[in-house]
């Protein structure tokens, strides 16, 4: 490792807001873990050659890699007959109520490259001008995918209720 310098540090410190980026691309904890994983690998190899803050450079790994990898036909896992319960992680309060639920819900329903582009846009808060770059693209392209992903979340019935705020007591 001494011919990474800070590489370590970079991870203890970042990983774990890189983490939930992944999660919210993937929306699923091990795949998400899986993601950062091989990020973390592909800068491991690039150290040396990233300048200034190295986030921009991994998070733009995880999106191009999670992009990529929703192209496949065939992914490296399959599911299993049996499984084992999961344990839910109290700390996380995404999935605690119905509206986050079916907003997740919905938002897992949306192709990879759009859910990208909202993940980074809007959970994220990064300009389009910085998404573009972040997914090596124009910055219509972002505004096109962003205006396509949230004109299909407001006609999604099951996240309705949430929109409309019908659903609320």
């Amino acid at each position: 490792m001494a011919d990474r310098p800070g590489f370590n540090e970079f991870v203890n410190a970042r990983s774990p807001r890189l983490l939930r980026t992944a999660r919210m691309l993937t929306r699923d904890w091990s795949a998400a873990e899986d993601l950062l994983q091989d990020a973390m690998a592909k800068a491991w190899f690039a150290w040396s050659r990233i300048e200034g803050d190295p986030e921009p450079y991994v998070r733009k790994i995880i999106a191009t890699s999670y992009i990529s990898q929703s192209r496949r036909l065939w992914h490296r896992e399959l599911p299993a007959a049996e499984f084992d319960d999961q344990v839910i992680d109290a700390s996380d309060d995404i999935g605690t109520s119905d509206d986050r639920d079916a907003l997740w819900r919905a938002l897992g329903r949306l192709p990879a490259k759009q859910r990208a582009v909202v993940v980074l846009r809007y959970y994220e808060d990064m300009s389009e001008a910085d998404v573009a770059a972040t997914l090596g693209c124009s910055v219509g392209t972002v505004k096109s995918q962003a205006a396509r992903a949230l004109g299909r979340l407001r006609v999604d019935a099951s996240i309705e209720a949430v929109t409309t705020g019908k659903g609320q007591k």
